[in-house]
């Protein structure tokens, strides 16, 4: 059977617009002389459209639009992802559905049976679970069509599944002689080389080809990559989609193809690209065409900097220099030659006056207590209440630059240098940005060698600098990684930092930075535990440690 895959980028809510490009799509399959056309994961209303279905009237148009999408059809089959109802006295009465048409109507419906409730997750929230299992004769062949994590509870390959059953092998037990995965998988490094491992298991036992079509797109802080998948009947990837963008590819299950060997590329140019079509998403589809980014003279600012030119142009980004009177002279030199770097466009303005100005307020207020933590955010809100002027008054998309280590720890200013739309780099730990513009550098300086070999410091106090009030990143990032993506606690982590003292100050300042992290910009998501929806701790706890 010719199977045409059609990888698109829905924009969630935007169902006639959804629509157009099933259709459209559909239409390129015809052209192409294929059998069947098939299309990811509820494609028509996007992913994840959360509350949205509990509106009545966006459900009602999601069926209305399949419907009038089944009448387009005619002997082609055409296969994509949406919502379909069925009432009882039990449940939501709303499924996640894989829909076949062809000869103008809905021929067949699949619901989907597995509905993860983990991470970013929360289906069960939604969705009823498929009643039963089927498959369809189509043409030549019994089609085993299933939805996302049905696929991924193969017996296989994981050596503790997370469901008892197993979709897949009830559609192979009956009879199923090509297998059908529609998915909306959001990515994180090492996931796509994740399923493709997984796949290859599945059907190299079951012995029977795959086609599995994956969206691509950015959905806020989700990343979609693309990378649909083919496999044969002896489990070898013999076709592999486009990443990080929209793809139409022919997959034809009785031909001999050459294997695909390269999955996934380097962390730095996964990372990087996923973050260039988050920043582009989140813009196109909230409809900001420019960006704005306060440059500081510091790693942070420099990498999102650059991120964002690659994502929107070096004519739509814009950024300020906001220096106060413990800025180093190095730090605007530094900043200024990345500017001419990137060719993009940039405004000083010197908080110097109005931190003058402010501290003279509050004099009797502060009632000549010695300086603390308070004058230092103080400017760090004055370069925020700035930036959100500039970004109100002309329609820029405010883009944060703390990265995962900082925002893990607290070290940030809540309405300060957290203001922002867009946390960019917020699931990236310090030493992984020093290792994207090292490689971002790889061919010619980009980013500033004085950038990257400064020490990091956020300028608020004389001669301050990070190592003040965290440890060295290298450190640092060690127990991150081991307490937010392991769930490891101090005692296992002084297995491997020695200093449990200082482990357990890390652990605390995690714990009781909940509430800045509640109020911060939503953070894209490029690893399997990324800060925001997926991550749900109490802001108010007091936490026992042994």
């Amino acid at each position: 059977m010719k199977i045409g895959l059609c990888q698109i980028n829905p924009i969630i809510g935007d169902v006639e617009g959804n629509k157009e490009k099933i259709l459209q799509g559909y239409r390129k399959g015809i052209i192409e002389g294929v059998d069947l056309v098939i299309f990811p994961e509820l494609a028509l209303c996007g992913y994840p459209p959360q509350d949205l279905l509990e509106k009545d009237e966006f459900r009602q148009l999601i069926i209305n639009s399949s419907k009038e999408i089944a009448e387009e059809t005619d002997s082609v089959g055409l296969i994509f992802g949406a919502i379909t109802e069925e009432y009882d006295n039990v449940g939501t009465g709303i499924y996640n559905s894989a829909i076949l048409c062809y000869e103008g109507k809905i021929q067949f419906i699949q619901n989907k049976t597995l509905l993860p409730n983990y991470d970013v997750f929360d289906e069960v929230r939604y969705f009823e679970s498929a009643k039963e299992v089927r498959i369809h004769k189509f043409k030549n062949e019994k089609l085993g069509i299933s939805i996302c994590e049905d696929i991924w509870n193969d017996a296989d390959y994981w050596k503790k599944r997370r469901y008892e059953i197993d979709p897949v092998q009830r559609m192979v037990d009956k009879g199923a002689t090509l297998l059908i995965n529609i998915s909306a998988s959001p990515y994180a490094y090492g996931r796509r080389k994740e399923r493709f491992e997984m796949l290859s298991t599945l059907t190299r036992t079951d012995k029977l080809p795959l086609a599995y079509v994956c969206c691509v797109g950015a959905q806020t802080d989700l990343i979609f990559d693309g990378g649909s998948m083919c496999f044969n009947a002896e489990g070898k990837l013999v076709k592999l989609g486009k990443t990080y963008e929209e793809d139409f590819f022919v997959f034809d299950s009785e031909e001999k193809y050459s294997e695909v060997a390269e999955i996934e590329k380097s962390f730095e140019e996964e990372v990087l690209s996923s973050l260039i079509l988050g920043i582009r998403d989140y813009a196109v589809k909230t409809g900001f065409k420019k960006a704005l980014i306060g440059l500081s003279g510091g790693i942070d600012s420099a990498l999102v900097t650059y991120i964002a030119v690659q994502a929107l142009g070096k004519d739509n980004v814009n950024v300020v220099m906001l220096p106060s009177i413990y800025s180093s002279e190095g730090s605007i030199k530094d900043s200024q030659k990345l500017i001419e770097n990137l060719g993009i466009h940039s405004n000083i303005i010197s908080i110097k006056e109005p931190f003058e100005i402010l501290l003279k307020k509050l004099e009797p207020i502060f009632d000549n207590q010695a300086k603390n933590i308070a004058e230092e955010n103080i400017q760090a809100r004055i370069r925020g209440l700035l930036l959100m002027g500039i970004s109100n008054k002309l329609d820029y998309l405010l883009l944060t630059t703390g990265n995962k280590s900082e925002i893990a720890v607290g070290y940030a200013t809540l309405y300060g240098d957290m203001c922002g739309a867009l946390a960019v780099i917020g699931d990236v730990y310090k030493t992984d940005v020093y290792r994207i513009c090292k490689f971002i550098n790889k061919e010619k300086e980009v980013i500033p060698i004085e950038i990257i070999e400064k020490e990091p410091s956020a300028e608020l106090r004389p001669n301050q600098k990070d190592r003040d009030s965290l440890p060295p990143y290298e450190i640092l990032d060690t127990i991150l990684r081991m307490y937010l993506e392991e769930y490891k606690e101090h005692k296992a982590i002084s297995v491997y930092i020695k200093d449990s003292s200082l482990v357990k100050k890390v652990l605390r300042l995690v714990d009781m930075n909940e509430f800045k992290r509640k109020q911060a910009a939503p953070v894209l998501r490029v690893s399997t535990k990324a800060f925001g929806y997926g991550r749900r701790f109490p802001m108010v706890h007091k936490i026992t440690r042994i």
